[in-house]
């Protein structure tokens, strides 16, 4: 295709060319070599059609395609829209200035369509996000399901960068739990490079941990995993852009971090939080029921022994103190929830 609009480009320029050089009298009239000179001033359009004419169709439609392409389906309808009610605008504004004698009649209301079209446009993109809750209060567009897909059906899921340096997030989704193409923006690569490179040790293994879990998802089968450009740059907090993303996108973040999580919810963002899914997954207990658990430590009360099950779920056990570095049977007296997670306590199983 880049090379048929080139050759056309070059027949054009020549044609140009032979048309400016015959001209009126002639471009090198009673010039010496007049032949030559006129075959190369052709040779030199032809060369300038060749070079320029793709630069003027088929880049900038290729570059036009693709931005649109980029849009969202609501960045799209938005923009259609501010386009149609710039244009009935401008028009309404154009009429009676068309009846202005001399060029003002007749240029100025083309400018006046030019700028409202386009400053409409750039302002319902701008507030398409408003302009949509709008719509869905009043009934004329419905609401989003609960669970966001993309075009083609499939969920789309922005991923924090908290929940790749976290890690268990690979080992959710081998599991199969997570359905969907995982959503990692750039900026959050960068994040991640940023804490990597960090002087501090366990900043930089926690940072290297979060890119080798994102290479481990990639190479998983499970889901795919997307690394899109930064539609934000004007935005400079991390979390604003997740967000910010989440909305563009899907509505669907993937995190561990609790004020995201409060931020993300407040503007109606749904949230899948890793540390709410590890909580649900727990085995529940109840006071009665008899486990099998080794005494790790003293506990903070004369008498009391600490063990852990495998889940990490503290086990406090009474008179445990005495059974410290080993493996003992128990029976649980109560369950206690709290806001660092789940306690149990329990005491030596008689006999």
């Amino acid at each position: 295709m880049t090379r048929t609009i080139r050759l056309l480009g070059a027949a054009l320029g020549a044609f140009v060319g032979l048309g400016l050089a015959a001209a009126g009298g002639g471009l090198f009239p009673n010039v010496p070599y007049s032949g030559a000179m006129v075959a190369a001033w052709t040779i030199a359009w032809l060369i300038v059609g060749f070079a320029t004419l793709p630069y003027m169709t088929t880049v900038p439609a290729m570059w036009l395609i693709s931005q649109v392409q980029q849009m969202s389906t609501t960045e799209f309808v938005a923009s259609i829209l501010g386009l149609f009610i710039g244009l009935l605008l401008g028009l309404l504004l154009g009429l009676p200035l068309a009846h202005l004698e001399g060029p003002l009649g007749t240029w100025l209301p083309v400018g006046i369509s030019l700028f409202m079209g386009l400053g409409m446009t750039g302002l319902t993109v701008a507030k398409r996000m408003d302009l949509l809750a709008a719509a869905q209060n009043i009934g004329v567009v419905r609401k989003p399901s609960a669970e966001s897909t993309s075009g083609d059906g499939i969920p789309q899921i922005v991923v924090d960068t908290s929940v790749l340096i976290d890690g268990r997030i690979a080992d959710i989704i081998e599991s199969g739990f997570i359905v969907g193409t995982l959503i990692v923006g750039r900026f959050v690569i960068e994040e991640m490079q940023h804490i990597a490179d960090s002087s501090d040790t366990v900043r930089r293994n926690r940072g290297r941990r979060g890119l080798e879990i994102l290479s481990r998802i990639q190479k998983g089968e499970r889901n795919a995993v997307e690394i899109v450009d930064d539609e934000a740059p004007t935005i400079a907090e991390v979390d604003a852009k997740l967000v910010d993303m989440a909305r563009r996108r899907s509505r669907l973040i993937l995190t561990n971090d609790f004020n995201l999580n409060r931020v993300a919810e407040l503007q109606g963002v749904r949230v899948m939080n890793v540390n709410l899914l590890a909580n649900a997954v727990k085995p529940a207990l109840l006071p009665g029921e008899e486990l099998r658990v080794k005494v790790t430590s003293a506990g903070k009360e004369q008498g009391q022994g600490v063990g852990f099950l495998d889940d990490g779920t503290m086990v406090v056990i009474e008179n445990g103190a005495r059974l410290v570095d080993r493996d003992v049977d128990v029976t649980v007296t109560r369950v206690l929830q709290t806001v660092a997670g789940r306690m149990i306590f329990a005491q030596p199983r008689s006999g």
